[in-house]
């Protein structure tokens, strides 16, 4: 019986893939711009030899890091990364209602940091008198 010299190959984890759809995503030798769409999850299980959880769990990650989006019945596609965050066709209400939220609470802290900017000038940079 003839025995390989090779180690057989082990099965990417999802971290190993999705850090190699970021590389190809975000990395200087990109392969995918925004608007373009990623291997089908199924197929790219069976072409990597993994659990379909496996690759859902990958694209999981790349999503949470705001990388890419999936539109139920399209497909998963590479954000735009110029694209507010929650704006993208097929974005979950809830994401939608926490972008919202959270461009609010940017604009506030955005016109306090203006208002403290105004009082130190008026106070000027000296310390307080004491009693």
């Amino acid at each position: 019986m003839e025995q390989s010299s090779e180690a057989p190959r082990q099965a990417p984890t999802a971290k190993d893939i999705a850090a190699g759809f970021r590389a190809k995503i975000t990395g200087p030798n990109r392969e995918y711009e925004p608007g373009d769409q990623l291997p089908a999850a199924r197929k790219l299980a069976k072409e990597l030899g993994v659990q379909l959880m496996t690759v859902q769990g990958a694209y999981g990650q790349l999503r949470d890091e705001g990388l890419i989006l999936t539109q139920q019945g399209r497909g998963t596609f590479v954000r735009d990364p110029s694209a507010p965050l929650g704006t993208e066709p097929g974005s979950s209400p809830a994401f939608t209602a926490l972008a919202v939220e959270l461009s609010s609470i940017h604009d506030a802290l955005r016109v306090l940091g203006e208002r403290l900017d105004r009082l130190e000038q008026i106070v000027g940079n000296g310390t307080p008198p004491s009693r």
